[in-house]
């Protein structure tokens, strides 16, 4: 009998590793979901305070971005599977820590800051290896659609996340939440330690996959007459494409950050007068049309120019973001925002895969971790100044300016061809192929 044909936007997942690593993914992603309900919750209520949760904030978000091109450069090293699932196992561990010792008493900084360290520094080496791996178990032709897949795995987890969490905080408290996420981290760890196994073994990672286009710097190193790849200064030296890419990367989280973290609570809570149950609102809207966004990601097919597609949702973006605070109300801010999000989904896949296709093999981890540092250094710019614009002009104006930002740093992206020209007729390339000995 003939197979009916999977979706275009599912093909990823007959590849079994693949299949592997979305399930163990999509599961952490849920864990800690359920963990950012549980932990202000469980400072706040044994009367911790807002400073000592800010504090634990400030402990895991320093060591992430501290930690992320140490984790690019790992990746490359041993390989993507091989330092997620070190950073899984330890962040397990701090779990199960803190779910224990939410059992046994109130919230103590003494327990909390370090525990907070751990995780931090976990999550700042695991991001980039996380966006090296895809590449590494996914012919070209299927890698828009894996990126799009774990793009929606991790919009899924936040729409159902935060409902599993509040559950389990209401009916167990927040130790049963805390102890899910270590179980998560630890089903995370079990499956890339059974990716981590197909590696030592010498064997690809699943039935026609690409194998090691990252973390392949150690076969190029001991392949005969391969050559080494490129340093990550010469390349940001030597390649416009990729100082275009930074660029435009700083400008436009310099305003989405603070819009989403400051400036649209502060909406919520003042003009709208939504409350909680709105705000919360506002939020899942951004995630469901995330999701939708890289659904219609993974379904598109050999889009021509991808950047050039990925620019023009990235301007609708914009202008969501710019008049999303004069719409009055709570269901029409939410229905912007579900725009924003189905943009910002849409173009984020698209740019990261013609990104991932263009990278050398053997220096996508640090490639991958420069441009996190970019991001994840300018949200605190972002935060204060949309904390400063917010006090003196309100919410609204931020807003505005995230647009603009947004707006400006991608007009300036399309006047350059190396911009325009990014990842075009990649879709129709024919694979490198790559050399003897780099499974995964």
């Amino acid at each position: 009998m003939a197979r009916l044909a999977l979706p275009r936007a599912l093909t990823p997942l007959r590849h079994g590793s693949f299949r592997l690593l979305t399930a163990g993914q999509v599961t952490s992603n849920v864990g800690d979901a359920c963990y950012a309900v549980a932990l202000p919750w469980y400072v706040l209520a044994a009367h911790g305070g807002t400073v000592l949760l800010g504090t634990v904030l400030a402990a895991y978000g320093v060591p992430r971005t501290a930690l992320i091109l140490v984790g690019g450069w790992a990746s490359d090293r041993w390989r993507p599977q091989t330092v997620m699932m070190a950073t899984d196992i330890a962040r397990a561990l701090a779990m199960a820590g803190l779910a224990a010792a939410a059992a046994l008493g109130p919230a103590r900084a003494v327990i909390l800051i370090p525990i907070a360290v751990i995780l931090g520094s976990g999550e700042g080496l695991f991001l980039p290896a996380s966006f090296s791996i895809i590449p590494s178990l996914l012919p070209a032709d299927d890698l828009q659609s894996g990126n799009a897949l774990a793009s929606g795995g991790t919009q899924a987890a936040a729409l159902a996340g935060p409902a599993i969490g509040g559950a389990l905080v209401a009916f167990g408290g927040t130790s049963l939440a805390f102890a899910l996420d270590a179980a998560s981290f630890a089903v995370s760890a079990a499956t890339l330690a059974v990716l981590a196994g197909l590696t030592l073994r010498g064997r690809p990672a699943g039935p026609g996959e690409v194998t090691a286009r990252a973390g392949a710097t150690a076969a190029a190193d001991t392949e005969p007459g391969a050559e080494p790849a490129p340093s990550l200064a010469r390349l940001m030296r030597s390649e416009r494409i990729l100082q275009i890419v930074m660029l435009v990367d700083i400008a436009a989280n310099l305003g989405s950050g603070g819009m989403s973290e400051v400036s649209l609570p502060a909406l919520a809570h003042g003009p709208l007068h939504s409350g909680a149950t709105g705000y919360g609102a506002i939020l899942a809207a951004f995630s469901a049309g995330a999701l939708l966004g890289t659904v219609a990601a993974g379904q598109a097919h050999r889009v021509g120019r991808p950047v050039i597609a990925a620019s023009v949702a990235f301007l609708v973006e914009a202008v969501a973001m710019c008049v999303a605070p004069y719409l009055g109300g709570t269901v029409a801010v939410a229905v912007a925002f579900a725009l924003l999000g189905a943009m910002n989904g849409f173009g984020n896949v698209l740019t990261i895969t013609a990104f991932q296709k263009w990278v050398p093999a053997g220096i996508i981890g640090k490639v991958t971790g420069l441009l996190m540092l970019g991001s994840f250094g300018v949200f605190p710019v972002s935060v204060a100044l949309a904390a400063f614009s917010t006090r003196t002009l309100g919410p609204a104006a931020f807003f505005v300016f995230a647009g603009a930002t947004l707006t400006v740093a991608i007009l300036a992206g399309l006047t350059q061809r190396e911009w325009r020209d990014f990842g075009r007729n990649q879709a129709d390339a024919e694979e490198t192929p790559l050399p003897e000995g780099a499974a995964i």
